[in-house]
């Protein structure tokens, strides 16, 4: 009887192990995936790779394309993309998982890019005020056909114009380039530093469009204002890379029909004014999306 007991004892204590050992597995998987970063499927990088995407198929927009509402779109395009990626930096997995030593460095120079490209959009904003304003006592010169007046206004444009291109120069951008790939411990973060990548470069890329095609065209280069002077027969010129609407203002032969000239001249001049207002508009909310991001970034390291 005492050996049957001790085998029939073996058996009950053997049964419940292997259910232990199972359950067991699946936990440490569980806890495994919950500190990792979200996998390519995720719906926030797959939408941020689109974005981007997108953003480099509008950059390659033809000359004769680029209008206000193109720069618009690529600014609203933009700030879609800081959204996402906003998004993606507030996942506890993202947060987790950047706070190594080696991706330590990688957001400080993240922190450092991104201060400069609020920097840039900031300053963006004030000459554009600026352009504005200038913009207006030039109309008021060309309504009155006051030639000294138009000339002082013109210089004032082309000097603004000349500073808002500045912005775009690879003097402020040359440290903004793009992420350094790191060895990361999973396929998951490689892939988080190579969509944080994508990012810095349409920033670039959308910034450069916008400063370039405002400093470009021939509504406020000094070349065209001169064009303005009311008594001086001159030449119309296209400047490559402009935007289109700011490409044709021309005041050539006001003088031999001022009334009608002045007309045409003031109704295009104000046009030009709404489609300012409307890149300040746009201009305006990518620089709330970049200063977000850039908050983010640094929660990254402090929360």
């Amino acid at each position: 009887m005492a050996p049957k007991m001790v085998t029939s004892f073996r058996r009950s204590l053997s049964f419940p192990n292997p259910p232990s050992n199972n359950s067991s597995k699946p936990q440490k998987t569980l806890h495994v995936r919950s500190t990792s970063l979200p996998c390519r499927s995720h719906p926030i990088i797959s939408q941020l790779r689109d974005e981007i995407s997108a953003l480099q198929s509008w950059s390659a927009a033809e000359s004769s394309a680029r209008t206000s509402a193109w720069l618009c779109d690529g600014l609203r395009r933009l700030k879609a993309v800081h959204e996402s990626l906003d998004d993606l930096l507030h996942l506890p997995q993202t947060r987790e998982s950047l706070r190594g030593g080696d991706y330590s460095n990688l957001i400080e120079k993240l922190l450092e890019d991104f201060l400069r490209f609020v920097d840039a959009y900031g300053m963006f904003q004030t000459l554009l005020l600026r352009l504005k304003e200038e913009h207006s006592a030039a109309q008021i010169a060309v309504r009155r056909k006051d030639s000294a007046r138009v000339a002082a206004q013109a210089k004032n444009l082309s000097k603004i114009a000349k500073e808002i291109g500045k912005l775009g120069s690879s003097n402020l951008f040359s440290t903004a380039t793009a992420v350094a790939p790191l060895r990361a411990s999973y396929d998951e973060e490689a892939e988080l530093v190579d969509v944080i990548d994508g990012v810095v470069k349409a920033t670039v890329a959308v910034s450069n469009a916008l400063f370039g095609g405002i400093s470009n065209s021939a509504a406020f280069r000094k070349q065209s204002c001169m064009g303005l002077s009311l008594g001086r027969k001159t030449k119309y010129v296209k400047v490559e890379g402009g935007i289109r609407e700011f490409q044709e203002l021309d005041l050539e032969n006001l003088r031999k029909k001022a009334e009608e000239e002045v007309k045409m001249a003031s109704k295009k001049m104000h046009e030009i004014e709404d489609r300012i207002l409307e890149i300040e508009e746009c201009g305006e909310r990518a620089f709330r999306s970049l200063i977000n991001t850039r908050v983010s970034l640094l929660n990254v390291l402090t929360q």
